[in-house]
């Protein structure tokens, strides 16, 4: 079921799932900015972008899957990578900084879930599992080296020029070559991986 339809059948659980999805998104973009910030752009900061008032990072066509499938995005934080301080290592964790926001939130989900309240509330139970559960799958799906998801700019802060060049040249047509490998199901095995190592290590730390 969509998240629009649950608004109509049960707008409670439409609050208790949509509100932290939607916040899951606004903090992987909001992380980069916070991050590059760090490493000395300030440019996410001097556009706004660093609120987490949900209203500058809607994105449209994001925020409509969000509603009608329960998977969505918000506008990417602007980021100038030339102006990162070292450069690679800059490049990695601002990067990076999006999954690492997911797997927290995902780990403070299953923190959540172990208190006995939260557990014997069936409803609110359920809100936070498929919380948890999304943001391992945003995670994951986001750490796969293929422009422009992260994991392809952490490829790049381990690669020579050359290497940065060819995959910076790839961009372009990364966002139909992730189509083409979602709809054939190819992607399936890594998404699966990539999940599964996020799973083990959450449940070392519960």
């Amino acid at each position: 079921m969509g998240l629009g339809a649950l608004l109509l059948k049960n707008p409670m659980a439409f609050v208790l799932i949509a509100v932290p999805l939607l916040y899951s998104v606004i903090l992987h973009e909001v992380s980069h900015g916070a991050i590059a910030y760090f490493f000395g752009d300030d440019t996410a900061k001097r556009s706004g972008r660093l609120s987490l008032n949900p209203v500058i990072h809607l994105d449209l066509v994001g925020t409509l899957a969000l509603f009608l499938v329960g998977f969505g995005w918000a506008k990417p934080v602007p980021v100038d990578f030339s102006r990162l301080r070292p450069f690679r290592l800059g490049l990695i964790c601002v990067s990076l900084a999006g999954c690492l926001a997911n797997i927290l939130i995902a780990a403070v989900m299953m923190a959540l879930l172990k208190i006995p309240a939260v557990h014997d509330n069936t409803l609110l139970a359920s809100a936070v599992y498929i919380t948890a559960r999304i943001n391992i799958v945003l995670g994951a799906f986001n750490l796969i080296p293929i422009p422009p998801l992260d994991g392809s700019k952490i490829l790049m802060g381990f690669l020579p020029l050359r290497g940065q060049i060819a995959l910076a040249l790839l961009e372009p047509y990364g966002f139909l070559i992730l189509i083409l490998l979602l709809f054939t199901g190819m992607l399936d095995p890594v998404i699966i991986f990539v999940q599964n190592l996020i799973l083990a290590f959450l449940k070392l730390l519960f």
